[in-house]
Order: structure tokens, then C-alpha cells, then sequence
């Protein structure tokens, strides 16, 4: 049963997924925002599903299977971000690569960490 958990969650983040990168797209740019955006809201709504997790242990279970790994793990794309930062160094623009992969890695991880504080203190969990 938990892999229709996963497999339903999936579903839903890449459907989210396609439809933030039809919105956030655009041709002419260089920079690949659309996956850049994604990943660092999935970071953040980690955090915050991290943070509740902390205050409702139930949320470890079959709710994590269908939310984190299911939802957000088809939501944020790491194989995008490679092939991007990939495709980026074969056009020469390596500045560009390395910003958008440690961008994408640092202000990642201070966002997951932002959502968690804020709701932990929303929440008022101890730590």
C-alpha cells in the first residue's frame, strides 16, 4: 500500500512540477529559473512538513511517504538541475553553471531551514 502512497504523490508533484515550469519558463532566458524556483520552494516546503512532522509524529508514516517523498520528490527534479548545469558548461558558461549549482545547493538548504524555524515557531515545538 505504500507505493500507491508514493506513486499518487509522485503523480501529483510532477503534474505541479509541469505546470510551475509552463509558468516560470521563459525561452529567452538563460538561467534555468523554472527548476531553479521549484526546488527551492520544494526546499522550504520540506522545512515546513519537517517542522509539523516534529509536532505530529503521525506525520512520519504514510503521510510522509505521500507528501515528502511522493508530492515533493516529484515536484523538485535533480535530474533537471544536472542537465541544466550540464548543459550550461558545454555552452561555455561556467560561471553560470557554478552559480546556479551552488545558488541552487546554499539557498536551498537556508530555505528548508527558514520554513522549518518559522513553523517551529508557529508551532511552538521544542527542540
Amino acid at each position: 500500500m505504500n507505493w500507491l502512497l508514493v506513486a499518487c504523490g509522485g503523480a501529483i508533484g510532477a503534474t505541479l512540477r509541469y505546470a510551475a515550469g509552463l509558468l516560470l519558463a521563459k525561452p529567452t532566458v538563460l538561467f534555468p529559473w523554472a527548476t531553479w524556483w521549484v526546488n527551492i520552494l520544494g526546499c522550504f516546503c520540506a522545512g515546513v512538513f519537517f517542522a509539523f512532522s516534529q509536532k505530529y509524529p503521525v506525520l512520519q508514516n504514510e503521510a510522509r511517504l505521500l507528501l515528502m517523498v511522493g508530492i515533493l520528490g516529484g515536484f523538485t527534479t535533480f535530474s533537471s538541475f544536472g542537465l541544466e548545469t550540464f548543459q550550461l558548461l558545454r555552452q561555455g558558461q561556467s560561471g553560470l553553471a557554478f552559480s546556479y549549482a551552488i545558488s541552487s545547493v546554499v539557498i536551498g538548504v537556508i530555505v528548508l531551514g527558514l520554513g522549518y524555524y518559522l513553523f517551529q515557531s508557529i508551532l511552538k515545538i521544542d527542540v
